[in-house]
């Protein structure tokens, strides 16, 4: 397939040239769920889904 270059005049057409997205989704294995009282805390039941925003991309910091 040969690309376009995407100017103002053909944006629309030259977007129909790409695919909208690709994503991979492993599958979540099924382990022992937070009680409720922890899982309303965590904001979910699934230990293997509670992921805390960490303020920097969910990253270690490099400027320490």
């Amino acid at each position: 397939m040969e690309f376009q270059s995407c100017s103002q005049n053909n944006y629309d057409s030259c977007l129909e040239q790409f695919p909208l997205a690709m994503a991979y989704v492993p599958f979540q294995r099924f382990g022992c769920p937070y009680d409720l009282p922890k899982g309303f805390q965590c904001g979910t039941i699934f230990p293997e889904l509670n992921k805390p925003f960490l303020g920097e991309g969910g990253c270690k910091s490099w400027r320490k």
